[in-house]
């Protein structure tokens, strides 16, 4: 598996990633993306 030093994990598969400019991006692992299916609504 491969794990970006520059992310940072949640036990449930989110991940967070810092910007340079203090933003950050949030996700979600592969496998949580596999586990959930099609997403409808954010």
């Amino acid at each position: 598996m491969n794990f970006p030093d520059n992310l940072k994990y949640t036990k449930e598969h989110e991940w967070i990633k810092l910007l340079d400019d203090n933003t950050v991006v949030v996700g979600i692992t592969d496998h949580a993306q596999g586990e959930l299916g099609d997403v409808v609504y954010v």
